[in-house]
């Protein structure tokens, strides 16, 4: 699976700073360290950046290149500034993201042609967050018909259904599934990408992997193709690179039903077990799931 690592975001202590006063040290070391730790792709978050975004765009990704021959991942609100982005990468871009907010459609659609990228297709709608898988799937067309209006083949195109803490509403948590499930028949060729820290946004810091983990084996059972995250969550990566498929298998397992006998299992598979039942809202989602 490809993953899309998360950090050089301009909301970071360190790395707001070093962007805004140009200083490479910081942005250059987290470039090296996320590849080290098994990144695919670098994503660059400069946020809405409505001041010199776009210088401050070009900069950051020339300062990356330097260090690194990775694909980029562009993260901007401001279209001026992602142009000035696409402008200087010098392999093929990924754009994060496009939503159906009209002004995004129509400012990033023609970039994405412009410059040959790709894109992510954030299922945002005119009247916000989806509901259900349902509208996930109606918006996922709609989405993709427009982006094929602008000569974007599905190759192209990141389906991104929107995760959202597990710890606020529990329905839309089971929606990205039964979505992830149906999107090869609605988009042939589309791939597919998921914010997953989003789903432990909320979370105690010291539980918030258990619940990227698990929600990424869920989705992975349905084709996920790609993940925006936490690259230095070490075993994150073992599971996206397929090193540990008797945890996979368990939690295939359990999201079939099955309910295994606790106390044969080791801890961290009890800790899966628990995690999983709490994702498909069998089990009430608390702080202390991983205690009862």
């Amino acid at each position: 699976m490809i993953l899309i690592a998360e950090s050089i975001n301009v909301m970071s202590k360190t790395l707001g700073p070093a962007m805004k006063e140009r200083d490479p040290k910081p942005i250059q070391e987290m470039a090296k360290t996320q590849v080290e730790a098994g990144a695919d792709y670098l994503d660059i978050n400069i946020g809405p950046a409505r001041r010199q975004g776009d210088e401050m765009m070009e900069w950051v990704v020339n300062t990356v290149q330097e260090v690194t021959d990775l694909p980029l991942s562009l993260d901007t609100t401001n279209p001026v500034a992602m142009e000035a982005g696409l402008k200087v990468c010098r392999s093929k871009a990924l754009i994060n993201s496009i939503s159906l907010q009209p002004d995004r459609l129509e400012a990033e659609l023609p970039l994405v042609s412009k410059y040959n990228a790709d894109m992510i297709g954030l299922l945002w709608g005119i009247d916000g967050m989806p509901r259900d898988a349902n509208e996930r799937c109606m918006h996922t067309v709609d989405i993709v018909y427009r982006a094929n209006e602008a000569g974007i083949p599905n190759e192209n195109i990141w389906i991104d259904p929107i995760a959202s803490p597990v710890s606020v509403e529990i329905n839309q948590v089971k929606a990205c599934p039964e979505f992830m499930s149906m999107l090869g028949d609605i988009a042939p060729g589309c791939k597919s990408t998921v914010g997953l820290s989003n789903i432990s946004n909320g979370a105690p810091a010291h539980l918030r992997g258990h619940l990227n983990r698990t929600y990424m084996i869920m989705l992975m059972r349905y084709g996920l193709y790609s993940a925006i995250v936490d690259v230095f969550d070490t075993e994150l990566v073992s599971i996206a690179k397929g090193q540990m498929p008797e945890i996979i298998d368990l939690v295939y397992r359990v999201m079939d039903g099955e309910r295994p006998d606790l106390s044969s299992l080791s801890k961290k598979e009890v800790e899966y077990v628990k995690t999983v039942r709490v994702l498909t809202g069998d089990s009430l989602y608390s702080d202390s799931w991983l205690e009862i």
